[in-house]
């Protein structure tokens, strides 16, 4: 391995596992780990995250939840190999695979309708023309694939009343709800991230289902830091860092 690969501890989400990061790409953030956190009422046996990166999330869920089978899916041939060598380190193997391939070709890398959940962080930006195709660039905006792949595809994967566990940018909960609308995905709940108390939420988490269309509850906002700029209890619980 490179100089830039780094061995990070997960003693977080109740995961007592490690990963592999490579400095110079795209780390994961708090965002994973508040995905995995929220994600972790899943029921059932057979689990897919999308746009999996180093394998993060699918990793954080073999610590959370008892699925047997976790299946994760990456675009980029270097960072889903580093996926795997994390998988291997962890002695995961038996329950976690990682897959390269764009999302939009989901159902021919795995079998339609048969997940009871999906989990995705998915590109929060649209495409702009103008910046360079990198690897932080394809983690960071639409270029391989677009919100609504995102929402398809996970459609596609899950079985009837599978979940659909989502985060992404309060600007664009209007899209995401007219796309789980034209795909059949019915939202749960939502819960909106802010940095700070009486700051404007930054990030959402959302929760879908399939072939069901229940009432939407709206959670009470979730606050990262405390003014002092120090986490919050609730985000220190999370992190299983008291």
């Amino acid at each position: 391995m490179t100089s830039n690969i780094s061995l990070e501890e997960l003693s977080l989400c109740g995961s007592p596992y490690k990963i592999y990061q490579d400095k110079s790409k795209f780390c994961f953030g708090i965002d994973a780990v508040l995905l995995a956190d929220y994600a972790k009422g899943i029921h059932g046996k057979k689990i897919c995250d999308l746009c999996t990166g180093n394998g993060i999330i699918p990793i954080l869920l073999a610590g959370i939840i008892k699925a047997q089978e976790i299946h994760g899916i990456e675009l980029q041939k270097d960072i889903a190999d580093l996926a795997k060598e994390s998988v291997t380190l962890n002695n995961l193997n038996d329950r976690i695979k990682i897959f390269e391939g764009n999302l939009k070709d989901a159902t021919s890398i795995l079998e339609k309708n048969t997940y009871d959940a999906v989990t995705v962080n998915p590109p929060y930006m649209k495409n702009d023309s103008t910046v360079k195709e990198n690897p932080i660039s394809i983690a960071r905006q639409e270029i391989h694939c677009t919100l609504e792949d995102v929402i398809k595809s996970s459609a596609d994967l899950l079985k009837s009343n599978g979940k659909f566990f989502m985060i992404h940018r309060p600007n664009r909960l209007g899209e995401i709800f007219i796309l789980l609308e034209k795909y059949n995905l019915g939202a749960r709940r939502i819960r909106l991230v802010q940095p700070k108390k009486n700051k404007k939420p930054t990030m959402v988490l959302l929760e879908a289902e399939k072939c069901l269309h229940p009432e939407l509850i709206v959670e009470p906002a979730l606050t990262v830091y405390k003014d002092s700029g120090i986490y919050t209890e609730e985000i220190n619980e999370i992190y299983r860092r008291n």
